[in-house]
């Protein structure tokens, strides 16, 4: 495999020559010269793209050089030469673009509606239609329209808006920046997810010898005795730290509490010793979710245990993806562990402690084997009891619980 960087050298070099390459003559030798130069497998494709010049061309005129004759000194008029095919074939672009039209995807007439647009497809349909035409030509006038291999991007979520979307968003930012301005913490907390434990494949690829890279089971069926790993992160935001609780049973609010707990009794305690608030955002689902009764009663027991006020603030439905813990720790704990598998849960908590960033990212890492009961109902008598503030301002997102 030619190197990218040794690719990009080629393609500039050529752009600098180009001008004084001023017929065909010119082009093949320089072609040559180049693909000998390499002297890699996919040389000749290689250049043959770059130069846009045809393979058999390169390879008859290297032929001629290793045979010790010179190379063909035949130009062609101007003008010369086979026309293009679609030059030739004045519908063939039009059928081809409708073939590859999204919008055409809802008409039941289009044949590739339900099927992978693959190159011997197109082909297919196109020859069908009456074009001779090849999927190597196919390949070459799609990537002049602008298409390539694209994946699906998940950039999306909801179907609509929440009309206090934005409202929201306000409220959290200026929370965040009156409680760090006071010198008071403000964490994002969240649930990454669960991760099987064993000889399973970790998406992502990692630098291994050739031949040497780990092989791992075939089937991901989970081992009963290693089970899963639930791993919840606690990110600071302004000290760009955090502590990943990695859980080894349900994903409760219980255990969401008691992850905040631990980084706090670990770190946060340490790092702001005269505090009397703690901020905490988050998504409004899951362990975490602003409904949920069992998650504001274990806010409540820590914060009589650390005698701290402890403000909420939800994301709006369909924005989980801007809560900071995502791209400031969860992303770079994927990146770090990428292409290894999980053989046990040391292998996962060190994985996760020593990641890091260029902006300082530091990780603590810590297991916790509890059990947690799911199931747990909290009566309305209960809740009586809990000194829950609302906010004024949207306060099924936005409350305190403040210490008894």
């Amino acid at each position: 495999m030619i190197a990218q960087e040794e690719l990009d050298k080629i393609a500039c070099r050529y752009e600098t020559m180009k001008p004084f390459l001023q017929n065909e003559q010119l082009r093949r030798m320089y072609a040559i010269s180049e693909v000998r130069s390499l002297n890699q497998y996919g040389a000749v494709s290689a250049i043959s793209r770059i130069m846009n010049i045809s393979r058999t061309t390169i390879i008859s005129g290297l032929k001629q050089v290793e045979s010790g004759g010179a190379v063909s000194s035949q130009i062609r008029k101007s003008g010369g030469g086979r026309k293009r095919l679609e030059e030739i074939d004045d519908t063939l672009i039009g059928d081809l673009l409708k073939l590859m039209d999204d919008s055409t995807c809802g008409d039941p007439c289009n044949p590739l509606k339900w099927t992978c647009r693959s190159l011997h497809n197109i082909e297919d349909e196109l020859q069908k239609m009456g074009h001779q035409v090849s999927h190597t030509k196919v390949h070459q006038m799609l990537l002049e329209q602008g298409y390539s291999m694209q994946g699906n991007q998940k950039a999306l979520e909801g179907n609509s808006q929440h009309p206090d979307r934005n409202e929201q968003f306000e409220i959290i930012n200026r929370k965040a920046k009156e409680f760090i301005g006071d010198g008071y913490p403000v964490i994002s907390v969240d649930a990454k997810k669960k991760e099987l434990i064993g000889n399973y494949k970790n998406n992502g690829k990692e630098r291994y010898k050739k031949g040497e890279s780990p092989r791992v089971n075939v089937h991901d069926f989970e081992d009963k005795n290693l089970g899963k790993i639930k791993p919840y992160g606690v990110y600071d935001v302004n000290m760009n730290e955090g502590l990943v609780n990695v859980g080894t049973d349900k994903d409760t609010a219980e255990f969401a509490v008691e992850s905040i707990r631990r980084w706090w009794n670990q770190m946060g305690k340490h790092r702001y010793p005269k505090a009397e608030k703690l901020m905490i955002t988050c998504d409004g689902g899951g362990s975490n979710g602003s409904r949920s009764r069992l998650w504001k009663f274990e806010l409540q027991r820590l914060a009589n245990e650390a005698n701290l006020e402890i403000h909420v603030s939800h994301y709006p439905p369909g924005t989980s993806k801007w809560n900071k813990i995502e791209h400031s720790m969860f992303s770079f704990i994927s990146h770090n562990w990428r292409g290894r598998p999980l053989y046990s849960h040391e292998v996962a908590v060190n994985l996760i402690a020593a990641t890091k960033n260029k902006k300082g990212l530091s990780i603590n890492c810590v297991m916790d084997t509890n059990k947690y009961e799911t199931g747990k109902k909290i009566a309305d008598e209960v809740m009586e009891t809990l000194k829950l503030e609302l906010y004024e301002t949207l306060p099924a997102w936005n409350y305190a619980l403040c210490p008894l």
